[in-house]
């Protein structure tokens, strides 16, 4: 089946010259690309996530594929939902499920379901591609979003994604989709997300997930960012750096209500 835009003309522009003009506004094409096992980007209206996003996708060397793992914001769909088939549009391009990728996750781990419900109208991982399709039209996707998991849990599905990426034998990149902090004042949004930003430079998943619900940090995307920095683990990441960090203040001029944005590589 193919999946079309859901947040076309309100996350990102609905028309696709107006939507290259809107994503060309946040690369930055004098960024050192390097090679990347794992990411964090933030999947937000572009207005205000896109200089993040953009940073992080202009600093990376490319794959033939992408995991894209995020949260599940509509309730629709099982605990850890997976696109094992068809393909993703938006304006900018068709972006085919990776098969012989998903096949191998939904085989490695016991707890993913094959379900297109939970993918029809969430918008975190969608908000991904028109970053993707600005640096190339060939890639292809895998597509999961997470409602509730464990840190065990995050663990199996994490390294269920690293041995499936092994096995394939072609250059594959996770992608976790996660705001930080939401609707807090500016200072607290920083205060907070610094912990959390810290776990995920560290490579400490554990510890992600702890601090996330010991200091009620409301990072979105914590259990997809707990997941990859499994994987990114298993697939051998030895560190992370932190591309960029900002809230949206920097465009809204509103700092006593903000969400916070972090673009990291795992490498």
């Amino acid at each position: 089946m193919k999946r079309s835009p859901a947040v076309a003309g309100q996350f990102y522009y609905g028309n696709a010259s107006k939507l290259t003009e809107q994503v060309e506004r946040y690369i930055k094409k004098d960024a050192r690309k390097e090679k990347a096992i794992a990411l964090v980007s933030p999947h937000a209206g572009l207005v205000y996530s896109g200089p993040v996003a953009g940073a992080v996708y202009s600093s990376i060397d490319f794959p033939e594929t992408f995991v894209l793992i995020g949260p599940n914001h509509t309730g629709l769909g099982t605990q850890i939902s997976l696109m094992e088939s068809g393909e993703w549009e938006i304006p900018t391009g068709v972006f085919p499920v990776d098969e012989k990728v998903s096949y191998k996750i939904a085989m490695n781990v016991s707890i993913v379901t094959k379900d297109t419900q939970a993918h029809m109208f969430e918008h975190s991982l969608e908000v991904q591609l028109p970053f993707i399709a600005y640096f190339s039209k060939k890639i292809k996707i895998v597509p999961i979003v997470m409602l509730s998991a464990s840190v065990e849990e995050c663990r199996l599905l994490g390294e269920g994604i690293a041995k499936a990426v092994k096995d394939v034998g072609y250059s594959v990149v996770i992608v976790a989709s996660s705001d930080m902090s939401h609707y807090v004042t500016d200072d607290v949004a920083r205060q907070k997300d610094k912990k959390a930003i810290d776990k995920i430079l560290a490579l400490d998943p554990e510890g992600l997930y702890e601090i996330v619900k010991k200091e009620r940090i409301s990072m979105c995307g914590y259990l997809p960012t707990t997941t990859a920095l499994f994987a990114a683990k298993a697939l051998g990441a030895q560190s992370a750096r932190l591309v960029r960090y900002a809230t949206s203040a920097e465009v809204s001029g509103d700092y006593d209500h903000v969400v916070g944005y972090a673009g990291i590589i795992m490498r």
